[in-house]
């Protein structure tokens, strides 16, 4: 038997948590809209109009922010009201932003000791 939903979502309600998530996202990565407009391949102008909730996201824009963000598409939808259990989603996240950083750095300080050769 299929349960109905507790609440109603609306459209409004999905623009809202992607926007949100994807501040929330880009900040754990440390990207400014500029950069992530770069990455993305979209206008800096889209990027800020998603955070403010001013506009919407297609699946082929949600597929270039998951790419260029290294994230899961599914991390544009989660909750804020989100249960303590699903902090690990949270968790993870910032385990990936770190593990990110921690490549970048050693792929900058290789690759600089192998121009000095």
């Amino acid at each position: 038997m299929i349960m109905p939903m507790a609440i109603q979502i609306d459209e409004h309600g999905v623009h809202l948590l992607i926007s949100k998530n994807l501040k929330r996202l880009r900040l754990l990565r440390n990207i400014s809209q500029l950069a992530l407009s770069a990455k993305a391949e979209l206008s800096h102008n889209y990027i800020n109009d998603i955070e403010n909730c001013k506009k919407g996201v297609s699946v082929r824009t949600l597929v270039k922010l998951s790419n260029a963000l290294n994230v899961e598409p599914y991390q544009f939808f989660l909750p804020d009201n989100m249960p303590i259990t699903g902090i690990d989603l949270y968790v993870e996240d910032l385990r990936n932003s770190l593990n990110m950083v921690i490549t970048e750095v050693t792929n900058h300080y290789v690759s600089s000791g192998k121009n000095e050769n």
